[in-house]
């Protein structure tokens, strides 16, 4: 039977620090560099955790979460993610490297991220959110390079999240439309999407590519593929058109667009139109639109996936299937503002 095996002299270490129990009852520390030759760092214990921390406030910038998020982008797990996503995260990156960039991951507590959620952003708590999500997704880049053992980010509850509660209203939203298409050319391409989106409850990214062949005039249906699913499944969706999607499909079928392009929504030079392009202008339709009068208030685009979601249940008396959980969906989405229920027969 083999000697026993003893354990007590390895806790409290640093990462990458191994602690080596001798014959003689002494215990022998190293250091584990990244890519480098152990380091021995003695017999007393606090005296090799001092060594090590200067070792890394030496080499401050490996392990830095600047590093592990240059690191982050060369990952398959970044390859996967939708160009969207990639850009919201560079987004995220600016204010979290300004703050917490040249900060070993060995070195950030818990105690650390909750400063960061409660303190550093606590005039943009939503947005905290989304950078210390990104912040995680960095944090498991150090645990798979044995830089931290546990995921800081993940001991500590973000800040709280209330969803939107309102919805455009349907005279609202035709107003709004009908300004747009007495807008301008670029305006009229921004109407059709959110005409669109109102209409068949999509997300942008689901038809900011959308081609002429999805659109089936003989079968009366539109073919996406649906956004965000997990474990990397692909599921489609078909939509069946209505008259008001007839209406609409036909039309943007009939838009002018070069005869090399397939697709629908273009921009005025008869490119494909880009997400950056869409986004600025629908804040500055936004901002003219309430400045004029048109509506009262402003809405988000995303705005009219619920919008849609709450006609539906409307008019059907149930909720479309946009999730596999339609629990989501009518907590994110159903905005109604009456409830209605039948009485006993």
């Amino acid at each position: 039977m083999g000697r026993r095996r003893e354990r007590a002299s390895g806790f409290g270490l640093l990462p990458r620090m191994e602690a080596r129990p001798r014959k003689d009852g002494k215990v022998t520390y190293r250091y584990h560099p990244i890519g480098g030759k152990p380091i021995n760092l003695g017999t007393d214990r606090d005296e090799a955790i001092r060594q090590v921390l200067g070792v890394n406030a030496e080499t401050h910038h490996q392990g830095t979460v600047r590093e592990l998020w240059q690191l982050y982008q060369k990952t398959p797990k970044w390859t996967d993610l939708k160009p969207r996503t990639q850009n919201d995260y560079r987004i995220y990156s600016v204010k979290l490297l300004e703050v917490m960039g040249d900060v070993p991951a060995a070195l950030v507590r818990p105690t650390d991220i909750a400063r960061y959620l409660r303190v550093e952003r606590g005039d943009a708590p939503v947005r905290a959110n989304r950078e210390v999500a990104l912040l995680s997704n960095l944090m498991n880049v150090a645990i798979e390079r044995g830089e931290i053992d546990a995921n800081p980010c993940k001991q500590i509850k973000k800040n709280s999240e209330r969803p939107r509660t309102e919805a455009p209203e349907p005279a609202e939203l035709s107003a709004f439309l009908d300004w747009l298409f007495r807008s301008g050319p670029h305006n009229r391409t921004i109407a059709l999407m959110a005409e669109f989106a109102a209409l068949a409850g999509s997300r942008r990214v689901e038809f900011l590519d959308l081609q002429v062949p999805q659109i089936d005039m003989k079968a009366k249906e539109i073919r996406l593929m649906r956004a965000k699913q997990h474990r990397g499944m692909m599921k489609a969706e078909t939509i069946q058109m209505g008259p008001a999607m007839e209406s609409l499909a036909l039309r943007l079928l009939a838009l002018p667009r070069p005869e090399t392009s397939l697709h629908v929504f273009n921009s005025t030079k008869g490119n494909p139109l880009t997400e950056s392009a869409f986004l600025s202008g629908w804040q500055r339709a936004m901002v003219a639109a309430v400045k004029e009068g048109v509506i009262s208030k402003r809405f988000t685009f995303h705005d009219l996936r619920a919008f849609y979601t709450t006609q539906y249940k409307e008019a059907h008396g149930t909720l479309p299937e946009l999730h596999a959980n339609a629990a989501t969906t009518a907590r994110i989405y159903d905005r109604s503002k009456v409830s209605k229920r039948s009485s006993l027969r």
